[in-house]
């Protein structure tokens, strides 16, 4: 059996580069976000960020991460998919919509957000498409056995899973003003979209990863190179459908709410005739208009 983590310096096993982003991270937030008299700083905006924070660091710059790098698939996995499921959403919330609105008020970045934001679907098709791709025998074994290709997988990962959280969680509709229909519609099709791959991992009775297959058992005897990828499978899925179905739950229970408020509200544009709601159009508008 392995003697993990004697094997390791200590340096190797505080990761001193994560730690420092880490802490560079939360100096951010309190400095610019919590003590800004300008932003409604809340106990749950607090919350998400330092449980985002905590997450990050646990898989990245913990003990846990060399495990990840050099013993298990599944905790390679879990590691990926904590940062893209839960550190990331998690980081969304905890950003004030005031602060948003100041970030993105009369910039050009505010232009190139709504032209991504307007394009949700090939965001979610890149997103999970770089996860089913990763999980790929000949792709996975090319990436993990190059450091720089494995950090700029990494780096892909978050920024598209970044991009495809803001749309499901919407939390300025100045830059994405997609329907409730539409988010809902958007998360049924991500949780699915990751479904063969997952199922994939969980029924293969082959190795699939020779650098893993060399050490499997040292870690965890009774985790055999084929236990080790099935518990990947499972992995990926419990944390992308907790995640999704947490965003679901959230999407239908809002849309509920705003279903509520409306209901029994007629703008001036929409008139009721015998029970039937119709919606003028700017011609018959006129015509309303030269009647009165």
């Amino acid at each position: 059996m392995s003697s993990f983590p004697a094997d390791y310096a200590w340096y190797e096993l505080v990761s001193p580069i994560t730690l420092v982003t880490a802490v560079l991270l939360c100096y951010w937030y309190g400095r610019t976000i919590i003590k800004s008299p300008h932003y409604n700083v809340t106990s749950k905006h607090k919350t998400y960020f330092f449980t985002a924070i905590i997450l990050f660091y646990l898989v990245e710059g913990s003990p846990f991460a060399l495990a990840a790098d050099d013993y298990l698939v599944s905790a390679l996995v879990f590691q990926l998919s904590t940062m893209a499921f839960v550190v990331v959403p998690l980081f969304i919330l905890s950003l004030p919509k005031r602060y948003l609105k100041v970030f993105f008020w009369h910039h050009k970045r505010s232009h190139i957000a709504k032209f991504l934001f307007a394009h949700p679907w090939p965001l979610a098709v890149l997103f999970n498409g770089l996860v089913t791709v990763f999980l790929i025998p000949s792709v996975f074994n090319a990436v993990t056995g190059n450091t720089l290709l494995q950090f700029l997988y990494e780096v892909l990962l978050v920024t598209f899973a970044f991009l495809t959280w803001w749309i499901i969680i919407q939390p300025l509709k100045e830059i994405s003003d997609h329907s409730y229909f539409m988010r809902v519609a958007y998360v049924f099709f991500t949780a699915l979209f990751l479904m063969p791959i997952g199922i994939f991992l969980l029924v293969i009775q082959d190795p699939l990863y020779p650098a893993y297959t060399a050490v499997s058992g040292q870690l965890l005897p009774a985790l055999t190179a084929v236990y080790d990828q099935q518990l990947a499978g499972g992995v990926l899925k419990f944390l992308q459908l907790s995640s999704y179905s947490v965003a679901l739950f959230y999407l239908l229970k809002m849309w509920g709410l705003q279903e509520e408020e409306n209901e029994g509200n007629v703008d001036e544009d929409t008139r009721v005739v015998q029970g039937v709601v119709i919606k003028l159009n700017e011609h018959n508008k006129r015509k309303n208009r030269r009647k009165r």
